[in-house]
């Protein structure tokens, strides 16, 4: 289906909830126009769109979201030039982003001026629908080791996309970072096999291990749910909710790339209306992302 030609999911919706003051869309992409920001990233999964800054902000003035933070996709790869630049053209307290870098070539000065211009995170993303791959954790390993070294070294937290069983493999590392770390869609564990399956049960286990450094982005439904409206992820955002409320965010992943003909923003953000209270969502919205991020 063409963009032109493409269903608009949110045609007709309004949002279910006033968003609380300070609002932040913890997790989003921006597209810039081809010829100006190419696609380096030759095995995508998806036909990158144009999804410029000026679209993206249409939709947060209508949900009334006040703050943003921009996540590197994997279109660009390395390349963060589109990312930086939809930055500029937001004022500076009210935006933050996660790069992606190769971890044995970063110089200090370019991390330094990243950091002077928001940014607050590094992104590790391995394709949410990797099948298990023998050996995969073990060669990932070192990556994680020492992006997290170098985080750590800027205040910033770790940023992590990965596939459910990834994350299980990858638990005695995760259990042992020295900084705070985010893990996307709720951790990608498939909702059709409950909130008792083992993974995620595990995955419980190391949101709640006493340390206080693993996040949690409500995110991404649709990628670890094939079933809209999406009843079977409830259980999952509430059994998150029940144990770290205090280290949940939201973000809409605009423009939800392959799967933007079968769901919106508006869809996404009403969701969190069905999940959680309005004094869970001050928290998931606004005063949990305002701590990670170090929104003033």
């Amino acid at each position: 289906m063409s963009q032109a030609t493409r269903r608009d999911p949110d045609a007709g919706l309004a949002p279910a909830f006033a968003a609380p003051a300070h609002a932040c869309d913890a997790h989003f992409h921006i597209f810039g126009p081809v010829e100006k920001y190419p696609h380096v990233t030759t095995d995508l999964r998806y036909a990158p769109p144009h999804a410029p800054l000026d679209a993206y902000m249409r939709i947060a003035r209508r949900l009334g979201i006040e703050r943003f933070v921009l996540v590197q996709p994997s279109a660009y790869g390395l390349d963060n030039s589109c990312l930086l630049d939809a930055m500029a053209a937001v004022a500076s307290e009210r935006r933050r982003a996660i790069v992606q870098f190769d971890e044995t070539k970063m110089d200090d000065g370019k991390l330094q001026a990243w950091h002077a211009l928001g940014v607050c995170g590094a992104r590790i993303n391995i394709s949410p629908i990797r099948q298990p791959e023998r050996g995969l954790a073990a060669a990932l390993a070192p990556k994680i080791v020492r992006t997290a070294a170098i985080c750590q070294g800027l205040g910033w937290h770790l940023d992590l996309l990965l596939p459910g069983w990834l994350i299980d493999e990858l638990l005695p590392i995760l259990h042992e970072l020295p900084v705070e770390f985010s893990v996307a869609h709720m951790g990608l564990y498939p909702a059709k096999n409950g909130v008792a399956q083992p993974g995620f049960q595990k995955f419980l286990a190391l949101v709640n291990d006493g340390s206080k450094r693993c996040w949690v982005k409500l995110t991404g439904i649709y990628r670890f749910s094939q079933a809209p409206p999406y009843a079977d992820v409830k259980p999952f955002a509430q059994a998150l909710m029940a144990l770290a409320p205090d280290r949940l965010i939201w973000g809409s992943d605009f423009p939800q790339l392959s799967f933007a003909d079968k769901v919106g923003t508006v869809e996404l953000y009403n969701h969190l209306g069905e999940w959680a209270d309005a004094a869970m969502r001050q928290r998931i919205l606004a005063d949990n992302p305002a701590r990670l991020f170090g929104f003033v």
